[in-house]
Parts: C-alpha cells; sequence; structure tokens
C-alpha cells in the first residue's frame, strides 16, 4: 500500500511539472565557444524568432525547452556567425562576371585568359581583374603592347588584385581620351621614355570607370547572389562592404526585403558628393539585415602598386613617395563634416604618411565627442610614434592575409626599419583594445579560415617562413576569433545584436568541421563551414 502511494505522489508531481516551451530550433551536444565575455564554452541553446533565447548544457536546454528541429552536434564545434570587417562584397560578386586573373604567374597566362573569355563572351567591353605582378617571374608593371595587337578594336580594362591599378589598351584609352599630356592629381599615368604604358594607378583609374558600361540591373543581382553564395560557403554571415554607392545599396535592401538576399551588410557608403549629401542629412539607416552609418574614404593608394603615401621614399624606387588619393586638406574638411553628422568615418591608409594624416584629421574632428568608433581600414604601415592614437576610441580594422602576401617584397618597398611598423595587429590591439579583421576580397580570398591562420602562424600555405613573419605582432587564437566576432560586431555598433552566442542576439551561427580553437596550426586553412545559420534559420 505504501509502494502504491508513493507512486502516486511522484505520478502527481509529474503531472505538475511545467510544460516544456516550444521553440524553433534546439542544438546539443555541441562545442560552442560562445565568444561572451568570459569566452564561455557551452554544449547547447535553444532559438526563438531568430534569436538565441537560452544558452547552456544540453540537459539544461532538453528538460525547459523542446522543438521539431533538433540538431545533435555530435561534439562539433560551433562559434557565432562570422563576420568580414572589410571587404568588397559587391565587387566579389562583379568579378564573377568578367576575367577571372587572380592566380595568374605570369603576363602571357593573364592574356590567355583573356582570349579565351573574349572567345566564350564577345564582349564590346573587356573587363578583369586580379593580376598582381609581384607573383610573376618578371615582377614589373606590363605594357599594352601585346593587349594593343590582341584587340586593337575593343577596349580592354584589367584591374590590379589590389584594385588600385588598371591594364588598359590604346583603344581604352583614345575612348576615354587619355594621352601622354594628360594630367590627373592623386595618381600616377606609367610611363616608359615618356610614353604611355597602359599602366593608371589610382586617380587616372576614374577616366577609364567613366567609359566602361553600366552592369543591368540583372546582372547586378546575379553578381549578389553569386557573392552571397561564396560568403555562405565559407561561413560568413556579415559583410562589411568597403564603398557603396546609392543605387548598390538601394538594390541590396531591396533583395533583402523581397527574402531573395539573406546575408546582413555593414554598407560603407563610397565617398563622392551625392551619397554623402543624401546619406548624411538621411541620417542612419538600420534593418535586421542592413546597416547603413559610415563613409568610406580612401586615404592613399596600395603598397603593391607603390601608391601607399610614405613619408620617405621607396626602398625600392628612390625619389617616388606613392600618392594620396583624397588630398589631405579634404581629408581634414570631410572628417569635420562627417563629425557633424552620426556616421562613423572609415578611411583606408596603407601608408605611414597615409596614416598619420587620418590619425590627426580623426583626433581633430572627434575633439569633445564620445564612442564614434572611427575605423582606419588595413592601417598597414604605421611609424612607432604614431601607434598612441589608437589610445583614443579609433578602431584599426586590418586584414592579416596582407601580411602574408604580401611578406614577399614588403621590405624591398619600406626598408629594415619601416617594415617593423608594418602589419603590426598585435600593436595596434595593444593600443586600441580591439580589432575588427577582414579579408579585403577579392583581393585576397574570401575564406576566413586563412585569415585566422594568417594571424596566428602568420606563414603563407607553404609553411613558409619558418617561424612566422613578424611574430611579435601575431595574435591569439581567442583575440582573431574576437577580432572575426564580436569585436567586427562591435565595430559596427552592432555588438549587442550579434557577435556572439547569447540570449537575446540573432542567431547567427556557423558549425566547423573541427576545432578552431585547438585543430594543429597547419591544418587551419583546411577547415571548412559545414553549415551556417542565419536568425536561426540555414543559410541558402
Amino acid at each position: 500500500m505504501r509502494k502504491l502511494f508513493l507512486l502516486a505522489i511522484l505520478a502527481m508531481l509529474s503531472s505538475c511539472e511545467a510544460p516544456k516551451e516550444k521553440v524553433d530550433r534546439i542544438v546539443v551536444n555541441a562545442n560552442i565557444y560562445t565568444v561572451d565575455s568570459n569566452f564561455s564554452s557551452m554544449e547547447s541553446f535553444a532559438v526563438q524568432d531568430g534569436k538565441f533565447v537560452a544558452v547552456g548544457t544540453s540537459e539544461e536546454i532538453q528538460k525547459k525547452y523542446t522543438s521539431e528541429q533538433i540538431i545533435d552536434a555530435d561534439g562539433r564545434t560551433i562559434v557565432p556567425g562570422l563576420i568580414d570587417a572589410h571587404c568588397h562584397f559587391f565587387g566579389l560578386g562583379m568579378n564573377q562576371q568578367v576575367v577571372d586573373l587572380v592566380g595568374t604567374k605570369s603576363y602571357e597566362e593573364v592574356l590567355e585568359r583573356v582570349k579565351t573569355f573574349q572567345e566564350t563572351n564577345n564582349r564590346d567591353f573587356i573587363q578583369g581583374r586580379g593580376w598582381d605582378q609581384n607573383d610573376w617571374d618578371i615582377k614589373q608593371f606590363p605594357t599594352k603592347k601585346k593587349l594593343d595587337e590582341l584587340f586593337p578594336d575593343t577596349p580592354v580594362a584589367l584591374e590590379r588584385v589590389d584594385g588600385h591599378a588598371y591594364l588598359v589598351n590604346q583603344k581604352a584609352l583614345d575612348v576615354a581620351q587619355i594621352d601622354k599630356n594628360t594630367r590627373i592629381q592623386g595618381g600616377e599615368i606609367v610611363k616608359e621614355q615618356g610614353m604611355i604604358t597602359g599602366v593608371l594607378v589610382d586617380a587616372p583609374m576614374v577616366m577609364i570607370d567613366a567609359i566602361i558600361p553600366e552592369p543591368s540591373k540583372k546582372v547586378q543581382i546575379q553578381a549578389l547572389k553569386d557573392a552571397q553564395r561564396i560568403c555562405f560557403d565559407n561561413g560568413l554571415t556579415t559583410v562589411n562592404d568597403a564603398g557603396l554607392h546609392r543605387s548598390t545599396i538601394e538594390l541590396i535592401d531591396s533583395l533583402q526585403q523581397a527574402g531573395e538576399l539573406s546575408i546582413r551588410v555593414y554598407a560603407m557608403v563610397s565617398n563622392t558628393k551625392e551619397n554623402l549629401d543624401y546619406y548624411l542629412n538621411k541620417g542612419i539607416i538600420k534593418t535586421d539585415k542592413l546597416n547603413v552609418r559610415s563613409v568610406k574614404v580612401y586615404g592613399d593608394g596600395a603598397l603593391g602598386s607603390r601608391g601607399a603615401a610614405l613619408r620617405k621614399d621607396y626602398s625600392d624606387k628612390p625619389g617616388h613617395f606613392g600618392a594620396m588619393v583624397t588630398p589631405v586638406s579634404k581629408i581634414d574638411s570631410l572628417a569635420q563634416r562627417i563629425a557633424r553628422s552620426d556616421y562613423q568615418m572609415n578611411t583606408h591608409a596603407i601608408g605611414d604618411s597615409a596614416n598619420i594624416v587620418v590619425l590627426r584629421a580623426y583626433k581633430k574632428a572627434l575633439e569633445g565627442k564620445q564612442d564614434r568608433r572611427w575605423k582606419v581600414e588595413h592601417a598597414q604601415v604605421i611609424s612607432e610614434q604614431d601607434f598612441g592614437y589608437f589610445e583614443n576610441g579609433i578602431i584599426p580594422s586590418v586584414q592579416p592575409t596582407h601580411a602574408t602576401s604580401d611578406m614577399y617584397w614588403a621590405e624591398d618597398r619600406l626598408g629594415e626599419e619601416r617594415i617593423k611598423g608594418a602589419y603590426a595587429f598585435k600593436e595596434l590591439l595593444n593600443k586600441a583594445g580591439k580589432v575588427a579583421l577582414g579579408t579585403d576580397f577579392p583581393v585576397e580570398q574570401v575564406s576566413p579560415f586563412l585569415t585566422f591562420y594568417a594571424s596566428v602562424a602568420r606563414k603563407d600555405l607553404e609553411n613558409y617562413p619558418d617561424g612566422g613573419f613578424q611574430m611579435k605582432d601575431a595574435l591569439s587564437r581567442e583575440e582573431t576569433l574576437k577580432g572575426m566576432t564580436i569585436w567586427a560586431a562591435y565595430s559596427n555598433f552592432e555588438e549587442n545584436e550579434k557577435g556572439s552566442i547569447e540570449v537575446g542576439k540573432m542567431a547567427d551561427f556557423v558549425i566547423l568541421s573541427d576545432d578552431i580553437m585547438v585543430v594543429p596550426e597547419n591544418e587551419i586553412p583546411n577547415l571548412k563551414a559545414e553549415q551556417v545559420y542565419i536568425g536561426g534559420k540555414i543559410a541558402e
């Protein structure tokens, strides 16, 4: 009788247990790096209405919640949705519509790819991107002679991998009305023996841009969808596009609103009069998928094309200092104007001269203003005495693979002393407290795992150099993951909605093929994003 009584009591108590709360999705048995303030590890979480509603052990979550969608991660590693803090998302998509020149090992290979492309596509204006003379045996700029022979009647514009130089043929020069007497400030029309070679660095490129046919809306939509597919394949859930025009931003917004584009975009508005007049007056534009609150400004050019502005001349080109794309006085006035708005100023600065110009302009414009989070994009070569500027709330937005791409020739450009302040990610972190990490794709590859590897190992995929490149400025794995998640979100004013796996935040997460925090260093580049979720739904 007593046993029957106890059983009845237990049955009654169990029937009184609170019913489990039904949610959209539950993940259990995972190795979760939450990237919260304690960098906690957890096993499970629940998702409802696109947000994390609980994070804990598998037992805790399953005791309180139920769902028709339960993922047993079987011990696999999960990290917050990865953020690329500096890239060219739309540019990546548009690159899928032109000749792919990335990875070419000679000018002859460039020409072969252009010929093959044109035979298939028969374009009225041939475009390509991705060549880099530093990867060739002959590490000199090419000339237009062979392009002129192959395409005497069709304009050709081939963009260097960093986006800071064109190689064009004579037909393109004629249409753009560029000749040996053309003068334009902020770049170079490269000449040999007084004759134009076909290489245009920085500012003169706008004259070619003016004659390139505008892509149709259909092509632009396809470009955005192609870029999204590539980003999802690599585990990215948010991309910071460093320089977009109003028409492209509005196209992205319309596709997101229609459910045809689901990746989240932090859009930096390109620095044009039309864009600034519109956006600075309109104010911040924010949806769940789109954030428009910053202006992208170009300080100088790139180191690879010797367009970066240096305080002293290039070690491998005496008398050449590079050039400011935006004049010093204009940088200063832009900073003042943007500081009067709610917008962030994000300025491309590669050379030590460009960096100090930008840092001084920021300091002056932000006097007395709090929490503006202005960024220096790249912050690539810094004079030792200038690192202190980053202690004033300025955020360095850097790209680790630039270090491992440039390390073969960067010291040739900069010399033994100046190279010590280049690609100095750890020093920047020590001063700023945070670094936002990106790739600058399509200048570099899209993979965030290559970013992670370059950040912690400072080596190329051939394990070069032995011991790593300038390892004093390598980041730890924890610092690197933060730079690709919570610190990147912070740099976008989005740390309260993404960047970590915490209650109330958007359920953006990635299931990885291995544990990124412990896998052997040389295996990091082989990691894969097995599943990518945005707002708790599989990204597609």
